[in-house]
C-alpha cells in the first residue's frame, strides 16, 4: 500500500468535504458512520473475493459477451 497516495486521498476527501459543507452542497457520500462502514464492507468484500480468485463472468453467463 502506498502511504503517500493514501494520505493524499484522505487530504483530498477532507478538502472536498469541507468545501461542500462551506458551499451548503449535500455531501456526495454517506454522512453517517453506518454508511461509511458499509462502504468499508463493500471494499473488504471486493478484496476478499479477488484474493480467493472467485467470480463469474456475468456477460458470458447472460450470453452478452462478444
Amino acid at each position: 500500500m502506498n502511504v503517500t497516495l493514501t494520505l493524499l486521498a484522505l487530504l483530498t476527501g477532507f478538502v472536498t468535504g469541507a468545501l461542500f459543507t462551506f458551499l451548503g452542497i449535500p455531501m456526495p457520500a454517506p454522512p453517517e458512520l453506518p454508511g461509511v462502514v458499509g462502504i468499508v464492507g463493500i471494499y473488504t468484500g471486493y478484496k476478499t473475493v479477488k484474493y480467493f480468485g472467485a467470480g463469474v463472468d456475468l456477460l458470458s453467463l447472460l450470453g452478452l459477451a462478444g
